[in-house]
């Protein structure tokens, strides 16, 4: 991987690799199907809604934590009632906070009783359970706290995790490895562990990475090579480059309180002067769909009336030749940093004044959460529920001004916050998509960000690691296993 671990504690996680990790390591009531990302069974064994505002839940048998604690639905009312504490400061208590009452019914039953509407209980049950002892406890970011994974750390520093296999736990989350026949229904394991050891290190250079896959040193690498670097690789007989479409989407992001780019028109001026299919073919590999709005088609949130702006360089030059000089800004690594400065030519082709600024990941974040930017190149790499447009364009969520969130563009259209909270809270798929084809169509007018292509999910693997893939957004659930696909997803 090209980056460092940032803290391995899922009820602190935010960034991507953090993420893969802990869902590896830990397990909530629900987890993702491969494919659909609807919301499947893992810890509970099934779920079922009483009404609009009560859920059933039924844990699956026999599961115990990593250090042979059985699990109790007590752990399971500890973890939400934690995450849903101000005092703990977890980023997920949005999540949580939604869950008014969690009363045990005895039998391994639960029910969870909402304090107010929540569209995507579901989705957020993918949260870890932890064991009622340490939910509230201090942030562990070394990955300390006690696990209902398939794996547990064995060894642990900033750039080099182990992982080991917590023989039949995956069986018993009712997961099953590539080729290998479903867990029967009693949990016992019907088919074979996944890897007994899986060894995730930080790699900074992406040629390094390379070399470490075409010397044998190295076994998967996902999402960590650039499409100029995929044709020397895909010519190894031992290596495979296997792709998919991604749940995703690499956006520009325009700072909408400071000029120039507070200006419409020059917002427009700049996604005029990108020529996104001649990136996708080039820089990509042809391994990404030019986006027509931050959802992919085919997506079930998404407009499929949305069309792409066109590139229009001599339209764009009418307006960026009078603006003022500008930066870009991206981060450090290098797949990144190109993208970033064939888009500054372009600009630059306009009649645009630009310079790239690259930070590190963490500086970065830093910055465009102070506002201290006008223009920087993002990814969403896990576009699993359109709730996630609430967390980043709600006028409520601009960072600093007292509420929650993360609305870095600065986007303050009032009619856009109130859809995407009457969207939040209902439960009815029909009306939540047509919320949000409303708001992709006024986002499409504002403009707050500039949506410019879905990539897809791309792993090199060596013929020692050939069933492993990359689900829709990225995650490592292969190395896990997979769960029944008739698994009902019950929304």
């Amino acid at each position: 991987m090209p980056t460092e671990f940032s803290s391995l504690d899922p009820r602190f996680t935010t960034r991507a690799l953090d993420i893969k990790v802990t869902r590896l390591v830990h397990a909530g009531l629900a987890g993702l199907d491969r494919n659909s990302l609807e919301p499947v069974p893992l810890v509970a064994k099934s779920w079922r809604w009483r009404d609009a505002s009560h859920l059933e839940v039924s844990l699956r048998p026999g599961l115990k934590f990593h250090s042979g604690k059985s699990l109790e639905v007590a752990d399971v009312c500890a973890t939400l009632t934690a995450l849903a504490d101000k005092r703990l400061g977890s980023p997920h208590r949005v999540v949580a906070e939604s869950v008014g009452t969690c009363r045990d019914l005895g039998e391994g039953r639960l029910e969870l009783t909402l304090a107010k509407p929540r569209a995507t209980l579901l989705s957020d049950l993918e949260v870890p359970i932890l064991r009622a002892d340490q939910a509230a406890s201090a942030q562990s970011a070394t990955g300390d706290l006690d696990g209902l994974g398939p794996y547990r750390i064995s060894h642990f520093d900033w750039a080099e995790v182990q992982l080991e296999v917590v023989p039949g736990q995956a069986a018993k989350l009712g997961l099953h490895v590539q080729g290998s026949s479903p867990p029967n229904p009693d949990g016992a394991n019907a088919g074979t562990d996944p890897a007994a050891h899986v060894m995730i290190r930080t790699v900074r250079d992406e040629n390094a990475r390379a070399l470490r896959l075409m010397a044998g040193s190295a076994d998967i690498a996902p999402n960590a090579v650039s499409a100029t670097i995929l044709p020397a690789l895909e010519r190894r007989p031992e290596l495979q480059v296997k792709s998919r479409p991604g749940a995703n989407v690499t956006y520009m992001l325009f700072q909408n309180d400071r000029a120039p780019t507070r200006e419409l028109g020059f917002r427009q001026a700049v996604g005029h002067a990108i020529d996104r299919k001649l990136l996708v073919e080039t820089l990509l590999a042809g391994k990404a769909q030019v986006a027509s709005g931050l959802f992919p088609q085919g997506h079930w949130a998404a407009d499929p009336e949305a069309k792409p702006l066109g590139f229009d360089v001599g339209r764009a030059r009418s307006v960026l030749t009078q603006a003022p000089a500008f930066t870009l800004t991206t981060s450090t690594d290098r797949a990144r940093l190109t993208i970033a400065r064939a888009i500054a030519q372009m600009l630059t082709d306009a009649g645009a004044t630009v310079r790239v600024v690259a930070l590190d990941l963490g500086v970065l974040l830093k910055r465009l959460d102070a506002g201290d930017f006008q223009l920087a190149v993002l990814q969403m790499p896990e576009l699993t529920e359109p709730n996630i447009l609430n967390w980043f364009f709600n006028p409520r969520g601009i960072p600093g001004e007292g509420g929650e969130g993360k609305n870095r563009a600065r986007y303050r259209n009032p009619a856009v916050g109130t859809w995407l909270d009457t969207a939040s809270k209902s439960n009815a798929r029909a009306e939540r998509r047509a919320l949000y084809r409303q708001i992709a169509r006024q986002m499409a007018d504002d403009l707050p960000v500039l949506p410019l292509w879905h990539e897809d999910q791309v792993a090199v693997v060596s013929t020692r690691a050939q069933g492993f893939e990359l689900d829709a957004v990225g995650r490592w659930g292969a190395l896990a296993g997979a769960s029944d696909p008739a698994s009902p997803a019950g929304n």
